[in-house]
Protein backbone atom coordinates (compact mmCIF):
# COMPACT_ATOMS: atom_id res chain seq x y z
CA UNK A 1 0.00 0.00 0.00
CA UNK A 2 1.43 3.37 -1.01
CA UNK A 3 1.57 6.54 1.09
CA UNK A 4 -1.58 7.99 -0.53
CA UNK A 5 -3.56 4.86 0.30
CA UNK A 6 -2.36 4.87 3.92
CA UNK A 7 -3.29 8.54 4.30
CA UNK A 8 -6.78 7.86 2.96
CA UNK A 9 -7.30 5.04 5.43
CA UNK A 10 -6.48 7.44 8.26
CA UNK A 11 -9.05 10.00 7.02
CA UNK A 12 -12.05 8.00 8.15
CA UNK A 13 -11.58 4.69 9.91
CA UNK A 14 -15.07 4.19 11.28
CA UNK A 15 -17.50 1.81 9.64
CA UNK A 16 -20.10 3.44 7.41
CA UNK A 17 -23.57 2.53 6.22
CA UNK A 18 -23.24 1.96 2.48
CA UNK A 19 -26.16 1.40 0.09
CA UNK A 20 -25.40 -0.17 -3.29
CA UNK A 21 -27.89 -0.11 -6.17
CA UNK A 22 -27.56 -2.63 -8.99
CA UNK A 23 -25.79 -4.96 -6.58
CA UNK A 24 -26.21 -8.06 -8.75
CA UNK A 25 -24.02 -6.65 -11.53
CA UNK A 26 -20.28 -7.11 -12.04
CA UNK A 27 -19.24 -4.01 -10.15
CA UNK A 28 -21.91 -4.49 -7.49
CA UNK A 29 -20.61 -7.97 -6.79
CA UNK A 30 -17.05 -6.76 -6.32
CA UNK A 31 -18.15 -3.80 -4.22
CA UNK A 32 -19.83 -6.25 -1.87
CA UNK A 33 -16.79 -8.49 -1.51
CA UNK A 34 -14.51 -5.45 -1.11
CA UNK A 35 -16.58 -3.41 1.37
CA UNK A 36 -18.49 -6.07 3.31
CA UNK A 37 -15.84 -6.59 5.98
CA UNK A 38 -15.43 -2.85 6.68
CA UNK A 39 -18.90 -1.35 6.39
CA UNK A 40 -22.54 -2.14 6.96
CA UNK A 41 -24.00 -2.76 3.52
CA UNK A 42 -27.46 -2.64 2.06
CA UNK A 43 -26.85 -4.15 -1.37
CA UNK A 44 -29.96 -4.05 -3.54
CA UNK A 45 -30.39 -5.79 -6.88
CA UNK A 46 -32.65 -4.48 -9.62
CA UNK A 47 -35.40 -6.84 -8.42
CA UNK A 48 -35.09 -5.48 -4.91
CA UNK A 49 -35.01 -1.82 -5.96
CA UNK A 50 -36.27 -0.40 -9.25
CA UNK A 51 -34.56 2.98 -9.39
CA UNK A 52 -37.20 4.30 -11.80
CA UNK A 53 -39.73 4.02 -8.94
CA UNK A 54 -39.28 7.32 -7.12
CA UNK A 55 -41.27 6.31 -4.05
CA UNK A 56 -39.39 3.01 -3.71
CA UNK A 57 -36.05 4.82 -3.87
CA UNK A 58 -37.14 7.38 -1.26
CA UNK A 59 -38.39 4.60 1.02
CA UNK A 60 -35.21 2.52 0.73
CA UNK A 61 -32.95 5.49 1.48
CA UNK A 62 -35.06 6.76 4.37
CA UNK A 63 -35.26 3.28 5.90
CA UNK A 64 -31.53 2.47 5.75
CA UNK A 65 -30.20 6.03 6.22
CA UNK A 66 -26.88 5.37 4.46
CA UNK A 67 -23.78 7.50 4.80
CA UNK A 68 -22.99 6.79 1.13
CA UNK A 69 -25.01 5.51 -1.82
CA UNK A 70 -23.00 3.83 -4.57
CA UNK A 71 -25.29 3.95 -7.58
CA UNK A 72 -24.27 1.23 -10.06
CA UNK A 73 -27.78 0.36 -11.33
CA UNK A 74 -27.95 1.12 -15.04
CA UNK A 75 -29.32 0.19 -18.42
CA UNK A 76 -26.12 -1.11 -20.02
CA UNK A 77 -27.23 -2.67 -23.33
CA UNK A 78 -25.41 -0.27 -25.64
CA UNK A 79 -26.97 -1.59 -28.84
CA UNK A 80 -30.37 -2.20 -27.27
CA UNK A 81 -30.53 1.42 -26.14
CA UNK A 82 -30.74 2.58 -29.75
CA UNK A 83 -34.23 1.08 -30.08
CA UNK A 84 -35.17 1.39 -26.40
CA UNK A 85 -34.31 5.05 -25.96
CA UNK A 86 -37.03 5.78 -23.40
CA UNK A 87 -36.05 2.80 -21.25
CA UNK A 88 -32.38 3.82 -21.30
CA UNK A 89 -33.20 7.38 -20.25
CA UNK A 90 -35.74 6.16 -17.69
CA UNK A 91 -33.09 4.09 -15.89
CA UNK A 92 -29.88 6.03 -16.52
CA UNK A 93 -31.42 9.49 -16.45
CA UNK A 94 -34.61 9.59 -14.36
CA UNK A 95 -33.53 6.67 -12.17
CA UNK A 96 -30.31 8.46 -11.32
CA UNK A 97 -32.26 11.64 -10.61
CA UNK A 98 -34.41 9.69 -8.13
CA UNK A 99 -31.33 8.44 -6.31
CA UNK A 100 -29.71 11.90 -6.32
CA UNK A 101 -32.83 13.57 -4.90
CA UNK A 102 -33.21 10.92 -2.20
CA UNK A 103 -29.52 11.20 -1.30
CA UNK A 104 -29.75 14.99 -0.95
CA UNK A 105 -32.89 14.84 1.18
CA UNK A 106 -31.27 12.29 3.48
CA UNK A 107 -27.99 14.24 3.72
CA UNK A 108 -26.21 11.34 2.09
CA UNK A 109 -23.18 11.31 -0.20
CA UNK A 110 -23.55 9.70 -3.62
CA UNK A 111 -21.25 7.85 -6.01
CA UNK A 112 -22.53 7.67 -9.58
CA UNK A 113 -20.88 5.24 -11.99
CA UNK A 114 -20.61 6.74 -15.46
CA UNK A 115 -18.78 5.76 -18.63
CA UNK A 116 -16.21 6.59 -21.29
CA UNK A 117 -19.13 6.58 -23.75
CA UNK A 118 -19.93 10.17 -22.75
CA UNK A 119 -17.10 11.08 -25.16
CA UNK A 120 -17.20 10.95 -28.95
CA UNK A 121 -13.85 9.21 -29.38
CA UNK A 122 -12.49 11.78 -31.83
CA UNK A 123 -9.65 12.92 -29.57
CA UNK A 124 -5.95 12.38 -30.10
CA UNK A 125 -5.01 11.77 -26.45
CA UNK A 126 -6.70 10.15 -23.43
CA UNK A 127 -9.66 12.10 -22.07
CA UNK A 128 -9.25 13.85 -18.72
CA UNK A 129 -12.09 14.85 -16.42
CA UNK A 130 -11.83 18.44 -17.63
CA UNK A 131 -12.82 17.82 -21.25
CA UNK A 132 -16.33 18.37 -22.59
CA UNK A 133 -18.46 15.24 -23.12
CA UNK A 134 -20.07 14.66 -26.52
CA UNK A 135 -21.68 11.21 -26.66
CA UNK A 136 -22.46 9.60 -30.02
CA UNK A 137 -24.97 6.93 -28.98
CA UNK A 138 -28.13 6.74 -26.88
CA UNK A 139 -26.40 4.86 -24.06
CA UNK A 140 -23.73 7.55 -23.68
CA UNK A 141 -26.35 10.31 -23.85
CA UNK A 142 -28.46 8.64 -21.16
CA UNK A 143 -25.45 8.22 -18.86
CA UNK A 144 -24.51 11.85 -19.38
CA UNK A 145 -28.08 12.79 -18.45
CA UNK A 146 -27.49 10.90 -15.21
CA UNK A 147 -24.34 12.97 -14.57
CA UNK A 148 -26.32 16.17 -15.07
CA UNK A 149 -29.04 15.06 -12.67
CA UNK A 150 -26.46 14.19 -10.00
CA UNK A 151 -24.86 17.62 -10.35
CA UNK A 152 -28.25 19.37 -10.23
CA UNK A 153 -29.80 17.58 -7.28
CA UNK A 154 -26.99 16.27 -5.05
CA UNK A 155 -24.53 18.59 -3.34
CA UNK A 156 -22.06 15.91 -2.21
CA UNK A 157 -21.30 13.64 -5.13
CA UNK A 158 -18.55 11.63 -6.76
CA UNK A 159 -19.08 10.95 -10.47
CA UNK A 160 -16.82 8.05 -11.45
CA UNK A 161 -16.34 7.44 -15.17
CA UNK A 162 -14.92 4.06 -16.04
CA UNK A 163 -14.59 1.85 -19.13
CA UNK A 164 -14.53 -1.64 -20.61
CA UNK A 165 -15.49 -3.42 -17.37
CA UNK A 166 -14.91 -7.10 -16.71
CA UNK A 167 -15.19 -9.17 -13.54
CA UNK A 168 -16.05 -12.54 -12.07
CA UNK A 169 -19.83 -11.97 -11.92
CA UNK A 170 -21.64 -12.41 -15.22
CA UNK A 171 -20.56 -12.40 -18.85
CA UNK A 172 -18.19 -9.80 -20.27
CA UNK A 173 -15.71 -9.29 -23.08
CA UNK A 174 -12.96 -11.31 -21.40
CA UNK A 175 -15.12 -14.31 -20.52
CA UNK A 176 -16.62 -14.29 -24.03
CA UNK A 177 -13.14 -14.40 -25.57
CA UNK A 178 -12.18 -17.31 -23.31
CA UNK A 179 -15.34 -19.14 -24.35
CA UNK A 180 -14.66 -18.47 -28.03
CA UNK A 181 -11.07 -19.65 -27.65
CA UNK A 182 -12.27 -23.06 -26.46
CA UNK A 183 -14.78 -23.41 -29.32
CA UNK A 184 -13.17 -21.80 -32.36
CA UNK A 185 -9.86 -21.95 -34.15
CA UNK A 186 -9.83 -18.25 -34.98
CA UNK A 187 -11.11 -14.98 -33.54
CA UNK A 188 -11.48 -11.59 -35.22
CA UNK A 189 -10.93 -8.41 -33.16
CA UNK A 190 -11.01 -4.75 -34.11
CA UNK A 191 -7.82 -2.73 -34.21
CA UNK A 192 -9.44 0.72 -34.44
CA UNK A 193 -11.29 0.89 -31.12
CA UNK A 194 -8.99 2.04 -28.31
CA UNK A 195 -9.95 2.13 -24.65
CA UNK A 196 -9.13 1.30 -21.05
CA UNK A 197 -9.91 -2.27 -19.89
CA UNK A 198 -10.91 -2.16 -16.23
CA UNK A 199 -11.08 -4.99 -13.69
CA UNK A 200 -14.13 -4.45 -11.48
CA UNK A 201 -12.33 -5.69 -8.37
CA UNK A 202 -9.68 -2.98 -8.79
CA UNK A 203 -12.38 -0.38 -9.42
CA UNK A 204 -14.33 -1.49 -6.35
CA UNK A 205 -11.24 -1.18 -4.16
CA UNK A 206 -10.57 2.30 -5.57
CA UNK A 207 -14.14 3.38 -4.83
CA UNK A 208 -13.63 2.03 -1.33
CA UNK A 209 -10.78 4.54 -0.91
CA UNK A 210 -12.73 7.35 -2.55
CA UNK A 211 -15.65 7.17 -0.12
CA UNK A 212 -13.24 7.60 2.78
CA UNK A 213 -12.66 11.14 1.53
CA UNK A 214 -14.70 14.29 1.05
CA UNK A 215 -13.01 14.94 -2.29
CA UNK A 216 -16.16 15.42 -4.32
CA UNK A 217 -16.18 15.83 -8.08
CA UNK A 218 -15.77 13.97 -11.36
CA UNK A 219 -13.12 11.24 -11.63
CA UNK A 220 -11.85 8.87 -14.28
CA UNK A 221 -11.11 5.50 -12.70
CA UNK A 222 -9.67 2.79 -14.94
CA UNK A 223 -6.73 0.45 -14.93
CA UNK A 224 -3.74 2.44 -16.16
CA UNK A 225 -2.78 2.31 -19.81
CA UNK A 226 -4.91 1.53 -22.84
CA UNK A 227 -5.10 -0.79 -25.81
CA UNK A 228 -7.14 -1.77 -28.85
CA UNK A 229 -9.76 -4.51 -28.73
CA UNK A 230 -7.31 -6.56 -30.80
CA UNK A 231 -4.50 -6.10 -28.26
CA UNK A 232 -6.90 -6.94 -25.43
CA UNK A 233 -7.91 -10.22 -27.09
CA UNK A 234 -4.27 -11.06 -27.77
CA UNK A 235 -3.46 -10.53 -24.08
CA UNK A 236 -6.33 -12.80 -23.02
CA UNK A 237 -5.19 -15.54 -25.39
CA UNK A 238 -1.63 -15.22 -24.07
CA UNK A 239 -2.75 -15.53 -20.44
CA UNK A 240 -4.90 -18.61 -21.05
CA UNK A 241 -2.17 -20.07 -23.28
CA UNK A 242 -4.50 -20.51 -26.23
CA UNK A 243 -1.59 -20.92 -28.62
CA UNK A 244 -3.66 -22.71 -31.25
CA UNK A 245 -6.18 -19.91 -31.72
CA UNK A 246 -5.55 -17.63 -34.70
CA UNK A 247 -6.22 -13.95 -34.04
CA UNK A 248 -7.32 -11.91 -37.05
CA UNK A 249 -7.27 -8.08 -37.19
CA UNK A 250 -10.47 -6.35 -38.31
CA UNK A 251 -11.91 -2.86 -38.56
CA UNK A 252 -14.95 -1.70 -36.62
CA UNK A 253 -16.92 -0.92 -39.78
CA UNK A 254 -16.76 -4.61 -40.71
CA UNK A 255 -19.15 -5.32 -37.83
CA UNK A 256 -22.58 -3.79 -38.34
CA UNK A 257 -23.70 -2.69 -34.87
CA UNK A 258 -26.80 -0.60 -34.04
CA UNK A 259 -24.85 1.80 -31.81
CA UNK A 260 -21.76 3.77 -32.80
CA UNK A 261 -18.75 3.31 -30.52
CA UNK A 262 -16.08 5.90 -29.69
CA UNK A 263 -13.02 5.00 -31.75
CA UNK A 264 -10.49 6.44 -29.30
CA UNK A 265 -11.66 6.89 -25.71
CA UNK A 266 -8.96 6.00 -23.18
CA UNK A 267 -9.55 7.73 -19.86
CA UNK A 268 -6.87 9.66 -17.99
CA UNK A 269 -7.42 10.16 -14.24
CA UNK A 270 -5.86 13.61 -13.98
CA UNK A 271 -8.34 14.79 -11.34
CA UNK A 272 -7.66 11.69 -9.28
CA UNK A 273 -3.91 12.29 -9.37
CA UNK A 274 -4.10 15.95 -8.40
CA UNK A 275 -6.50 15.02 -5.57
CA UNK A 276 -3.94 12.57 -4.18
CA UNK A 277 -6.08 9.49 -4.79
CA UNK A 278 -4.28 6.16 -5.23
CA UNK A 279 -3.35 4.96 -8.70
CA UNK A 280 -4.98 1.84 -10.11
CA UNK A 281 -2.57 -0.77 -11.44
CA UNK A 282 -1.81 -1.31 -15.14
CA UNK A 283 -4.51 -3.02 -17.22
CA UNK A 284 -2.16 -5.81 -18.28
CA UNK A 285 -1.28 -6.96 -14.76
CA UNK A 286 -4.93 -6.61 -13.73
CA UNK A 287 -6.05 -8.89 -16.55
CA UNK A 288 -3.45 -11.48 -15.60
CA UNK A 289 -4.63 -11.38 -11.98
CA UNK A 290 -8.27 -11.79 -13.02
CA UNK A 291 -7.52 -14.84 -15.12
CA UNK A 292 -5.12 -16.51 -12.70
CA UNK A 293 -6.78 -15.60 -9.41
CA UNK A 294 -10.50 -14.94 -9.95
CA UNK A 295 -10.94 -17.48 -12.74
CA UNK A 296 -8.22 -19.78 -11.31
CA UNK A 297 -7.07 -20.39 -14.84
CA UNK A 298 -4.23 -22.88 -15.28
CA UNK A 299 -3.14 -25.68 -17.55
CA UNK A 300 -5.52 -28.16 -15.92
CA UNK A 301 -8.46 -25.88 -16.81
CA UNK A 302 -7.41 -25.97 -20.44
CA UNK A 303 -7.07 -29.74 -20.48
CA UNK A 304 -10.52 -30.06 -18.92
CA UNK A 305 -12.04 -27.79 -21.55
CA UNK A 306 -10.41 -29.72 -24.36
CA UNK A 307 -11.75 -33.04 -23.00
CA UNK A 308 -15.28 -31.64 -22.93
Amino acid sequence: MNDSSQKLLKDELQSMRVMITGASGQLGYDLIRTLNSRHRLNALSRRQLDVTDEEAVQSAVQKFRPDVIIHTAAYTDVDGAESAREQAFAVNGAGTRNVAVAAEQAGTRMVYISTDYVFDGKGKSPYTEFETPSPINVYGKSKLAGEHYVQMFCSRYYIVRTAWLYGIAGQNFVTRIISLASDKGKISAVVDQIGSPTYTLDLAEWIGFLILTRKYGIYHAVNQGFCSRYEWVRAVLEDIRADGVKLLPARADEFKMPAARPAYAPLDGLAARVSGLPAIRNWRSALRAFINEDLHWNSSNRRGDQKR
